[in-house]
């Protein structure tokens, strides 16, 4: 049976993918290279790792104005996250998620880095706020 997390109803369209996680914080600007597609800040817990395709999911947004450009830029390249899910977002961060049409929802009841492990299957439905984790097996 799946499990559904439950935040803040979030910006952009339904989407399914592959998680990747980590309690870390979360800047466009200073954790990722954003032409190979890795995060490249090496005191970063994911360094090294591709969020290419992958619904990120991390603990809070860092960083200033840039990030907006910055993800807008990652989408139209076609190198960016599926989605974003993070505990605590900032309005610059929910500013560069709408304005680069990225999935996001923020605010759950629980530590999202906590419940959900890197791998999972998981889809984002950000109209309702909620992350659904599939069970193996589960299509």
């Amino acid at each position: 049976m799946s499990r559904i997390y439950r935040g803040h109803a979030g910006i952009g369209e339904t989407v399914t993918g592959q998680a990747l996680v980590a309690s870390d914080n979360f800047s466009a600007r200073y954790d990722l290279d954003r032409i190979k597609g890795v995060f490249s800040r090496p005191a970063h817990k994911l360094y090294g790792q591709s969020y290419d395709g992958r619904i990120l999911i991390l603990n809070a947004a860092k960083g200033g104005v840039a990030t907006a450009w910055m993800l807008r830029d990652m989408v139209d390249r076609g190198i960016a996250p599926a989605a974003l899910i993070l505990n605590a977002a900032n309005p610059i961060m929910a500013q560069g998620a709408a304005f680069a049409n990225l999935p996001m929802i923020d605010r759950f009841d629980v530590d999202i880095t906590s419940v959900i492990r890197t791998g999972e299957t998981v889809t984002v439905v950000p109209e309702r706020g909620e992350l659904i984790v599939q069970e193996e097996g589960e299509i």
